[in-house]
């Protein structure tokens, strides 16, 4: 019977919005938490801290174990944790003396599913038959995006009509999400990425220096989707002076909107672009937007500045992946798990380091954003030598 890789690739979308839902839901109830179980704004900050911090050690051990386990028991797996980490908030946190250690088991649970996602849905599908690869890889992770903007919106619009006070039925029916697709995962047709005993280690990777660019550019890709991204609310509202509304909805929503927007034109046309001439365009455009947002007097071109944004980081991410992955194809799991640690890195130090700018110069929002301006820069002096070195490989 011909294998259904569709189906597999449903699975693995699904895969990425149950990954947006698990990064993006509890952040909407921190309030709430404050509020109804009385738990400090200290100890809430610790929740985004735990996510990546259990996301980062998943990325090391799928490096290590996942090859031995298998691709389907260890992505149903992540399914399994994502459901029970999000149905859980409806009940763990009413169990215990202290909410907050229920607070946190389910964080942490969820967070183990997210890390297996971040890992695992890149390699199958590129393991898979499809054309044109790199097309598919930023279309999939384009999921990230919408699924991102959906979470925010519906269940912003669930707890206006019905109010904050029924979060957990919102954290049941996001939990229904990872729940179907144990199915999809379960029964899809999933391949190899390499032959079995023939996948590169971490220290077999070390000795390529096609590897370590990658990590650089995934550092650099991380740092600047989430250094604007998780400032976007503060920076609009504090340095472009828009109100709390405008700058939640339009911060975030539509920077990951324009990003979702860059990874679905890509997937629709990549097949025609030059990919590594694709990305230096978009790491030129985000150094630009960085430049834009922090130099900028007008408030309406620092907000456009910080939209944009969303557009030039869709490609960076996917197509690190893109490029590195058919360059080292016995990479396997380990070079999978090491991109997407890296990215994760500059996801969680690029903004703090933003916000370390931005203190030493007297709370200056701008300031911190012209900082932030290092990371696209670096992205894109790496990719210009990478390009240059690979047309010297085709031209002997």
């Amino acid at each position: 019977m011909k294998k259904d890789y569709q189906k597999t690739l449903t699975a693995c979308y699904l895969g990425f919005i149950t990954q947006a839902i698990t990064a993006n839901f509890t952040p909407l109830l921190f309030l709430r938490f404050h509020t109804y179980y009385g738990i400090s704004l200290g100890k809430i900050a610790l929740i985004p801290t735990a996510f990546f911090i259990t996301q980062l050690l998943i990325d090391l051990f799928c490096a290590v174990f996942v090859d031995a386990i298998g691709y389907r028991r260890s992505v149903v797996l992540s399914e399994v944790t994502s459901c029970l980490g999000l149905a859980g908030l409806a009940v763990l946190p009413d169990l215990f003396a202290d909410p907050f250690v229920g607070i946190l088991i389910c964080v942490i649970i969820y967070a183990i599913g997210s890390g297996l996602i971040e890992v695992l849905c890149s390699p199958i599908v590129e393991a898979c038959p499809f054309d044109h690869k790199d097309a598919v890889m930023s279309l999939l992770h384009s999921f990230y995006c919408w699924g991102s903007v959906g979470v925010i919106l519906l269940s912003t619009l669930f707890f206006a009509v019905f109010g904050i006070e029924h979060w957990k039925i919102m954290a049941c029916v996001w939990a229904l999400v990872p729940f179907y697709n144990i199915y999809n995962f379960a029964t899809c047709p999933i391949e190899r990425l390499t032959e079995e005993g023939k996948e590169m280690t971490v220290f077999d990777l070390a000795k390529k220096p096609l590897f370590w660019m990658a990590v650089v550019l995934m550092v650099c890709a991380g740092a600047s989707e989430l250094s604007m991204a998780q400032w976007a609310s503060a920076f609009t509202e504090a340095a472009l002076g828009f109100s709390k509304t405008v700058g939640d909805l339009i911060g975030p929503c539509l920077f990951a909107v324009m990003m979702g927007i860059s990874r679905v034109l890509y997937g629709r046309y990549g097949a025609k672009m030059n990919l590594i001439r694709f990305m230096i365009g978009s790491g030129i455009l985000c150094l630009c937007c960085y430049l834009t947002a922090s130099l900028s007097d007008n408030p309406v071109f620092g907000l456009i500045g910080c939209i944009l944004c969303g557009f030039s980081v869709g490609i960076m991410w996917p197509g690190t992946i893109s490029v590195t992955s058919p360059r080292l194809p016995d990479g396997g799991t380990a070079l999978f798990a090491m991109l997407a640690m890296s990215g994760d890195l500059g996801g969680a130090f690029g903004p703090s380091l933003v916000g370390m700018a931005a203190q030493q110069s007297g709370d200056n929002m701008r300031s911190g954003m012209l900082f932030g301006c290092i990371f696209p820069l670096i992205l894109v002096i790496i990719l210009l030598i990478l390009d240059r070195s690979l047309v010297k490989k085709k031209d002997r």
